[in-house]
């Protein structure tokens, strides 16, 4: 089967979206697909054409970025050759040039089959906010068109604005995966290695910094959770200056940070087996993401694989992995104060984890991709 994968952003740049649709990229064609990846030459020093193991990646060219998106006038031609060769295309919204992409299919006859992300919920001033319209109007005929739309889970795609009038060709299909459990050893080198002593309670925050993830909220629950546990430590591990348009917000944490010295530690990007530890050396990890922007949250099921418990917020698609599971605690968005008391019950009593390694198992790689080999089948044969 010959794949067309599309995302704003890709290899190497990292964010949920971008590192689901690697995965998924990696997982088929393991499988023995014939795996393109279409994406923004989001830094111009990337090259246009690169492969990547079994993956075939075409960068286009940038001409203007559009708060966190981009416009790319080269992306129509490059695009048509692209779906004039595959099999199934497979857009990963939000994305602004997907209505160029279902026209070429519609054109083609070729099928479509959207994996959908998240809402757009934007921040920022009136173009920021034009953008994000602007964006999820060209949306709405992309999910009209396709033959199947992938979700993380039915619960957020209930809650979608956007989702719930297709409600009847969503397929829920987990969030792609890739760690495995670490040592004792493993995660006490890395502990030794950033100074992290075993009388320091850690709790992790991982992923890029970016304002829909809610860190704000912790350091306004973090006085609570000192005067219970001082040797608390508030450890960041994921993209931090690096992440497109969100500047403001990362020196925003790193005030409300400051007066609490080393009670907080930025660790910047980690590669997989370094962050895999810092997982598993958090006594809890804090998910107290705010909006729709967040569907569901890779790095919980990374960190429940490391035997870590999960503070998250009460979103839809979030709470999923601890309603399944019962590996941790559901709070309100916005609450410090719950997000105290959660952090607190779980470093006092961690929770049991029997119901955690089935949960996980459908979230391998391989399993996930194989979802996805069927659902193209079905497309292609229809």
């Amino acid at each position: 089967m010959k794949i067309l994968i599309s995302s704003t952003y890709f290899e190497p740049y990292r964010s949920g979206l971008s590192v689901y649709a690697f995965r998924l990229a990696e997982g088929l064609a393991n499988l023995g697909h014939q795996v393109r990846v279409l994406t923004s030459q989001y830094q111009p020093d990337l090259p246009a054409h690169e492969e990547l193991g079994a993956l075939q990646i075409t960068r286009v060219p940038v001409a203007r970025r559009l708060s966190k998106g981009v416009l790319m006038p080269e992306f129509q031609r490059q695009a048509a050759q692209l779906v004039g060769w595959a099999d199934v295309v497979n857009p990963h919204l939000p994305q602004f040039e997907a209505i160029q992409l279902s026209r070429l299919c519609r054109r083609a006859g070729k099928p479509l089959l959207v994996t959908y992300h998240c809402d757009l919920v934007m921040k920022g001033g009136w173009f920021d906010h034009l953008a994000g319209w602007g964006t999820t109007q060209l949306q709405r005929p992309v999910l009209k068109q396709a033959g199947m739309i992938v979700q993380n889970t039915r619960d957020y795609a209930e809650s979608s604005p956007q989702l719930r009038h297709w409600l009847a060709k969503v397929h829920e299909v987990p969030t792609p995966v890739s760690a495995k459990a670490l040592s004792t050893a493993e995660v006490q080198a890395f502990k030794e290695k950033f100074g992290l002593t075993d009388n320091i309670k850690i709790l992790g925050l991982a992923g890029r910094a970016a304002a829909e993830k809610g860190y704000e909220y912790l350091f306004a629950a973090l006085p609570q959770i000192l005067k219970k546990y001082p040797e608390t430590v508030v450890v960041h591990g994921g993209g931090w200056q690096s992440v497109i348009g969100e500047e403001e917000y990362q020196r925003k944490i790193e005030a409300l940070a400051a007066p609490f010295g080393a009670h907080w530690r930025q660790l910047g990007f980690l590669p997989d087996d370094a962050f895999h530890a810092f997982l598993a050396a958090s006594d809890v990890l804090v998910f107290s993401s705010l909006n729709a922007t967040e569907s569901f949250g890779i790095v919980q099921i990374e960190a429940m694989l490391q035997g870590t418990p999960i503070v998250a917020t009460d979103l839809p698609g979030v709470r999923q992995p601890v309603l399944q599971t019962g590996f941790g605690k559901i709070i309100p968005a916005r609450d410090p104060r719950a997000l105290a008391e959660a952090v607190c019950a779980l470093l006092e009593n961690k929770p049991a984890s029997d119901r955690v390694d089935d949960y996980l198992a459908q979230f391998q790689t391989g399993a996930v991709a194989r979802k996805y080999e069927n659902l193209f089948e079905q497309l292609i044969h229809e």
